[in-house]
């Protein structure tokens, strides 16, 4: 009997047997293939209001890349920022804890005047190192604003790449923070070293965002955007030479509403040629794609129907747009209630890719993966805030929320007011008591300011706070 005629026989014996452990008229069962590991494209704004999308109620900015995200998938009526500032968001966002359970987390924001050397403690699990553990490429593009690398860059924090600003701001042409009219900082940066590159910045990032989903191959990536827009200095793509002449990043005489609006629509249009991007290369349909924002909005933001900016513990300071595309998993034209926060994001990534969250670490934020795909009902949180500037408190429980800002305490019901004035403390004294006593217990439990601490205070720049 020839070789090739044994082999076949072998594989007929098999099957047959195959066939017959599996029962009578019984077809052998194959198992199917593992669904494919869904890529992540998570994208921040910097210091975008709530209002300041066409789809969440702006007067004049149009954003029909990033509204796109919700009509195909879901949107959340209830996103916050973990914290009303930057670094502290991200800091949230990286570990997927309260930011005040670090000292970076307590700088409010990250500045010259922070602790030498300070950064996420480096055996900390974070957004990256979890999902490079499951086998993703892990990349940032953008704003960084957690430390200096080659000590606390993201490198060090789980992602394989990194292309972007270190500071908390950059000037979008000369790429630095311009203090006195000089550039000051690393600046851009790609890895642990600074780059050199010409154009402006939102570009930039963008286009860095297209090539890395080009090149990518069969390995699964998690994409970090954070855009630097729209946060000041307050410059349009045809400002390269005003750019020349600032004497500082935080461009105080400079900005208007049409300059904002321009900012916010460059950036809509970069996320446009992500989508694009993921349409051209075939990864679209096994693509996760998340847009939201740091916190809440600055001086030339919308946030209506919310009151409060940018470094306040008010709805406007905290409460974001989240949106979140997922073909196949989430309902197209979705519009949820689930209250969502910074932090949430690690424990959520991790399940949808089919990790373990238990045995990733432990995290303060909650898997809201069932939620977000219609396999389980919203669920209500409890969210704690806290800003030293004016001496700031918040929590949120269920519908209620306890403020106290300047010095005064506040109770809320959002479910009845989401405007933040129908002063509801002197009519219950023991809900108010009950949720201060419940800020005080989660404080406790977090690290002091530092006495000398920076805290960023909004009245310094707005004629119209208190």
């Amino acid at each position: 009997m020839s070789t090739d005629r044994r082999r076949v026989l072998g594989w007929l014996g098999a099957t047959t047997a195959l066939v017959a452990l599996s029962g009578p008229g019984r077809a052998l069962a194959r198992p199917a293939p593992p669904p494919a590991r869904p890529n992540i494209v998570y994208i921040m704004a910097d210091d975008l209001g709530y209002a300041d999308l066409s789809a969440t109620g702006s007067h004049a900015i149009r954003t029909p890349a990033i509204d796109s995200l919700g009509r195909d998938g879901i949107r959340l009526t209830q996103g916050y920022a973990s914290t009303p500032i930057c670094s502290p968001t991200r800091t949230a966002l990286l570990t997927g804890c309260y930011a005040q359970r670090f000292a970076i987390g307590i700088e409010e924001p990250l500045g010259p005047g922070a602790p030498p050397h300070i950064g996420v403690p480096l055996n900390r699990p974070t957004i990256a190192s979890v999902l490079r553990d499951q086998g993703y490429h892990t990349k940032l593009i953008g704003k960084w604003h957690l430390g200096e690398p080659p000590e606390h860059g993201p490198l060090q924090h789980g992602y394989d790449e990194f292309l972007g600003v270190v500071e908390g701001a950059a000037d979008y042409f000369r790429h630095h923070m311009v203090m006195g009219g000089k550039d000051v900082g690393i600046g851009l940066a790609q890895n642990n070293a600074p780059e050199q590159r010409e154009g402006y910045l939102t570009d930039l990032f963008g286009d860095e965002a297209v090539r890395t989903i080009e090149s990518a191959g069969d390995k699964p990536f998690f994409l970090s955007l954070h855009f630097n827009a729209p946060h000041w200095p307050w410059e349009g793509r045809e400002d390269a030479a005003a750019a020349k002449t600032l004497p500082n990043s935080f461009h105080y005489e400079g900005g208007n509403l049409a300059k904002y609006k321009e900012m916010v629509e460059a950036m809509d249009q970069n996320v446009a040629k992500v989508l694009a991007a993921l349409e051209r290369t075939g990864k679209a349909d096994n693509t996760i794609v998340v847009f939201t924002s740091d916190n809440g909005g600055e001086r030339f933001s919308e946030t209506w129907p919310f009151i409060g900016h940018k470094g306040e513990v008010l709805e406007g300071g905290i409460r974001v747009p989240i949106l979140m595309r997922w073909p196949g998993h989430i309902a197209p034209g979705t519009l949820s209630d689930q209250v969502m926060a910074s932090m949430d994001f690690l424990p959520t990534f991790l399940t949808m890719v089919g990790g373990n969250v238990a045995k990733a670490g432990k995290f303060d934020g909650a898997d809201l993966s069932a939620q977000l795909t219609g396999k389980a009902a919203s669920v209500p949180r409890t969210l704690f805030w806290r800003f030293k500037a004016n001496e700031q408190a918040a929590v949120r429980q269920g519908d209620w929320k306890y403020v106290k800002i300047g010095g005064k305490e506040h109770l809320y019901n959002l479910a009845e007011d989401e405007h933040e004035r129908a002063e509801r403390a002197a009519a219950e004294p023991a809900k108010l008591a009950e949720l201060k006593g419940l800020w005080d217990g989660w404080n406790a439990q977090m690290l002091p300011y530092r006495v000398d601490g920076y805290s960023e205070d909004v009245r310094k720049a707005y004629a119209d706070r208190y």
